[in-house]
């Protein structure tokens, strides 16, 4: 029986601390072979959504470095979007390369650009979450608010600070329905990248906002609208941790929703990294019965023979 998964990947799978085309080209080239053992035996329909946080925000600040009346800055919704046809034919190179080497060129590959409806009433609008770009010390930061006062930047994981945009929660796939014949011929799919391009229904259709969809949450939204049998959402680290960094931490393996949604109530997932990973699962189980993992790209081996990683059931 083929088993479909949707996969995604974290930022480190893309950008490590070089943020040039060819240093991100060749650490998803690496990504690409680690995931191949996912569908080498022909029993797994691959789907591959992706974030793109810093690369927006990079994007962005050339953008307005070279912002002119003759040639105008674009704005954030169609930035998402350059993003993700620019980490979309990344990813299609890896993935070619990887299968031509694997003897693996029976896989078609294919990246799609997708849009994500969002509700324009979200209250995210009005509570920017999402960090893009990069990592400024307390002075950079403050330079940069000179620059553009209407910003907002918060203190990210002890390594600096970092702009924050309004992240809206998916409600649907506009492509969604497009995307299930590629899935079924087995063609190796790209999806939603970067959260997919965020936008809201109007009456002739649907119109960008300036936003950035956490792409653990879209991943969970197509998932679901592509009947996916598992969401593997991959991180930095194998497990999740419930006291983490402290002298009882332990790591998880097998929970439940409600054993999830305990240790969420205590606090325990940091809001800026683990906590939207476990909440996007947990959104999939919910709606669909099925189990989501939560693991890293270097357990993908284990997590294959063995089932490993934190799996979270209904």
């Amino acid at each position: 029986m083929v088993r479909r998964i949707v996969v995604a990947l974290g930022g480190n799978a893309i950008l490590t601390d070089d943020p040039t085309a060819q240093a991100q080209e060749i650490a998803l080239e690496t990504t690409a072979e680690q995931l191949l053992p996912l569908i080498k035996d022909n029993d797994v329909e691959m789907v591959v959504t992706h974030g793109n946080g810093p690369q927006v925000g990079n994007l962005l600040l050339q953008q307005l470095e070279a912002n002119s009346e003759k040639n105008p800055a674009m704005p954030l919704d169609t930035a998402v979007a350059m993003t993700q046809g620019q980490i979309g034919f990344w990813m299609s190179q890896a993935f070619t390369r990887a299968l031509i080497k694997n003897q693996m060129e029976r896989v078609p590959v294919i990246s799609v650009v997708t849009r994500t409806v969002v509700d324009a009433k979200d209250p995210a609008f009005d509570k920017p979450t999402k960090p893009i770009g990069p990592f400024y010390d307390e002075a950079g930061k403050d330079d940069m608010l000179k620059q553009y006062p209407d910003w907002v930047f918060v203190e990210d994981s002890g390594r600096g600070y970092r702009r924050v945009v309004p992240s809206p929660k998916p409600t649907r796939i506009v492509e969604a329905e497009a995307l299930k014949p590629l899935i079924s011929s087995s063609v190796l799919v790209t999806v939603s990248g970067g959260g997919g391009i965020p936008v809201v229904e109007a009456e002739d259709g649907y119109v960008g906002v300036e936003a950035v969809i956490d792409k653990d949450f879209s991943a969970a939204r197509v998932a679901d609208l592509v009947e996916a049998d598992d969401l593997l959402i991959l991180t930095a680290v194998d497990n999740v941790f419930i006291n983490f960094n402290k002298p009882d931490q332990k790591k998880l393996e097998e929970v439940t929703v409600a054993e999830m949604e305990g240790y969420i109530a205590e606090g325990q997932f940091a809001a800026g990294s683990m906590l939207p990973k476990v909440e996007a699962a947990l959104d999939f189980v919910k709606k669909t019965g099925r189990p989501a993992t939560i693991t890293s790209l270097e357990n993908l081996e284990d997590f294959l023979k063995h089932d490993s990683g934190t799996k979270i059931l209904p």
